[in-house]
Parts: structure tokens; sequence; C-alpha cells
């Protein structure tokens, strides 16, 4: 595939990264040692083994928006897009651990419940494990983000029976999930293994940049760019968690165990407008871009780190793999 140069001082980059760029749909993730890249067919995990060799792994992208126009649906898009994108990124996950699982010196034998979930499921297990995983992140999310704001806001001593208070009452639960959702953040930059993911994570962004920019795919290309990126998943959560405040805003107020189940009922129709809200602002690169992207990009301050040239040759390695001969397949 041919990527056309496009030429401009750096003072100038710096100024405006969105100029001279088309916004790409090809997305990623930062794995233990490693970046996933997705693209409009394929996938592909780039690790960097302990002995430094890159290895890439390919697979054919298998999507429902694939397989039925349904699923390609505005807001329905959306809310299926999330939950794929969980079970590719923990599976990708869960292939990167793979090369780097600490040996013991007296390997334990298989527990009982191994042996029968092995022995129940054979070859499905390890799929098994994947959902099983996917569906604990998304209760441990829902839990921390959506359900705990909408308890505590109901300990507190608000006029649920006027506009005005029950105004208040969201606007409190969701000021309360917004700033859980960074502290978290916040929280886990501070550990130390996780900051050589947020490294790989800054590799993603800066060679989906110069990709995006039609520049060559090099090392010392892929350093001139930021490593934050307007279609981060990072902003499309924080954007996830504005639109909520908005939808749940229109349900008022009821007792703890209604709002709870308005609140999950109404969380597909929020990742839904979320999504097209991204991709609105994606399409028209302008004003409202950087109106919803601004909370994003100041978020991956805490999400992203500078990688090394190491890191950003296995993002390249990555994207290099899921690039098409249509120039037009991964348009955003």
């Amino acid at each position: 595939m041919v990527l056309k140069p496009c030429f401009r001082k750096d003072a100038e980059m710096k100024e405006d990264m969105n100029k001279c760029a088309h916004p790409t749909s090809i997305g990623g993730e930062a794995l233990i040692e490693g970046v996933m890249m997705k693209g409009p067919e394929n996938i592909a995990i780039a690790i960097r083994k302990p002995d430094g060799e890159i290895l890439v792994d390919k697979k054919p992208l298998r999507t429902l928006s694939k397989r039925h126009k349904f699923f390609k649906l505005p807001l329905v898009r959306g809310a299926v897009g999330i939950f794929e994108s969980m079970v590719i990124g923990v599976q990708s996950l869960m292939y990167s651990a793979e090369f780097f699982e600490v040996e013991e010196d007296h390997p334990s034998e298989p527990s009982k419940l191994d042996k029968f979930l092995e022995r129940v499921l054979g070859e499905k297990l390890q799929s098994a494990v994947i959902y099983f995983s996917v569906l604990v992140a998304m209760a441990f999310s829902i839990g921390l983000f959506i359900l705990l704001p909408n308890v505590v806001a109901g300990l507190m001593n608000f006029d649920r029976h006027t506009p005005g208070g029950v105004l208040y009452y969201n606007l409190f639960e969701g000021a309360l999930r917004v700033l859980l959702f960074i502290g978290y953040i916040i929280l886990i930059s501070k550990m130390k293994d996780v900051r050589r993911v947020f490294e790989y994570h800054g590799a993603e962004h800066k060679t989906i940049h110069c990709y995006e920019h039609e520049e060559e795919l090099t090392v010392e290309n892929v350093k001139k760019y930021t490593t934050r990126h307007p279609r981060c998943g990072t902003a499309f959560l924080l954007v996830v968690m504005l639109v909520s405040i908005l939808v749940f805003s229109f349900t008022g107020w009821h007792n703890m165990v209604l709002n709870i189940i308005f609140r999950l009922l109404l969380l597909p129709l929020v990742a839904g407008l979320s999504y097209e809200v991204i991709k609105y602002a994606g399409r028209n690169q302008g004003r409202m871009m950087r109106i919803v992207s601004a909370p994003g990009l100041a978020l991956q301050r805490f999400t992203t780190r500078e990688p090394d040239d190491r890191q950003i040759e296995v993002a390249i390695a990555a994207l290099k793999n899921v690039l098409v001969d249509d120039p037009d397949a991964d348009r955003w």
C-alpha cells in the first residue's frame, strides 16, 4: 500500500495535528509488551517477546455487523460495538500474557474445578473464560460508575418532588460518576506495570496519527506525533459518562430499585448515543470535534506516555498487518 506524504513544518504540525489528516476507523489497544490493531478486515496482535523478537498474530475480523445489516444501524452499532471491543480486548490481552507468565519452581496440579471445566467445555474453555471475564469487567464497571453514584445520590437530601430538586439530584449523580471515573484512571496510572502498558498505548496513538497523516510508517515519522488521539477508547468512555447524565435525567427520580433498573435498561441507549456523537464529531473536523474531544484528550495525559523506539516498532508491525488495498475501506 502506497502512503502519500504530507509535507509540513514541525511548528505547523504541532499547532494543528488534524490538518492534512483523514480520520480512520482503525483502532487498537495496548497489551502486555504489545499492541493490538483492528482494521476493516483483520485484527493483528504484535508482541515483543522476551528474546526481543516481534511476533505478529493476524486473524480475520468477525463481528455481528459483518453478518447482519441490523447491527450496522445507528444506536445499535454503538451498543454492540462496545461489547465486541471488550471481547476482542480481553482475548488479545490473554494472548499477550501467555508470553510473560511467571515460571513456578513447583507447578501446581490443576484443581478439581479446572479439571471439571476442561472436561465439560473442552476446546470451548478458553472462549468461556474470555466471555466470563468480559461479563465480570462489565459488572464491575456498571456497579462502580453507574449504580454506586445513583445509590450515593439517593442518600442525599434533595427535594425529589420538585423539578429543581430532581435536576440537582441528576447533576450530582452525574458529577460523582465522572469524578469516580477520572479518579480511577489517575489511580491506576500510578502503578508501575500499568505505566508500561500506557507507553504502548502512546505508541498505538502515535502510529495511527502517522498513518492518518499519510506518512510512511517509520519510527522517525511516528515519533513526531502526539500520544493523544481524539477517537481513543478513553475519550469514548468519558463521553459515555457525560451522555448518561443527559439520558438519565429524563427518567426523573423513583425509589432506589427502580432507579437502578432504569439505568441498566438505558445503558445500551447511552452507549449507542455516545458512539454516534463520537462518529459525527470525527466526520466533521472543526469546532464540534474540538469540543467533544477536549475532555478525552485531557484525560489521556494519564492513560498515555511517550514510548521508546522499540515500542513504536511493535505498534507499526501491528498496524501494517491490518491495512488493506482499498484506501476508502478504513475511512471513519
